[in-house]
């Protein structure tokens, strides 16, 4: 198998809730939105997928576990304002926002939870990934 991922999927409680967040507030465009799903692209090949928890439980077999994932995701920037300016925009949305902050790491980076309590992690990354930043579309 190639070390590679094509979909990132996640089992959400209520589709339309999941629309408002991320297409009506964050602005982004799906590729594909039907009555279980939405595909959102997210980087070149890889796209994010929002799927009813029924829909997923259908496909297989199991429902999800309930309470917070053991998964962030992230969203690396080039500056800590630009950090800021989106976690302002998730809580302005309604998100439970950590405010940005300097990390041990080196880095700058705060969280939010989207409505199905799907952690964002929006960061500036100063190691070998915090190139991983992707020129916007």
């Amino acid at each position: 198998m190639e070390q590679r991922m094509s979909f990132l999927t996640l089992a959400v409680s209520d589709l339309a809730r999941s629309r408002e967040f991320y297409v009506d507030g964050l602005g982004w465009e799906p590729i594909f939105s039907g009555d279980d799903v939405i595909m959102f692209p997210v980087a070149d090949r890889m796209i994010l997928s929002l799927w009813s928890i029924e829909g997923f439980t259908a496909e297989i077999g199991e429902a999800p576990a309930s309470g917070v994932a053991p998964v962030t995701l992230a969203h690396n920037l080039a500056t800590p304002a630009e950090v800021d300016a989106v976690l302002s925009e998730a809580a302005r949305l309604g998100a439970p926002v950590v405010s940005g902050q300097r990390r041990e790491w080196g880095g700058y980076s705060g969280y939010f939870s989207d409505p199905d309590g799907f952690r964002w992690e929006i960061a500036v990354n100063p190691g070998e990934t915090g190139d991983f930043v992707l020129p916007p579309r």
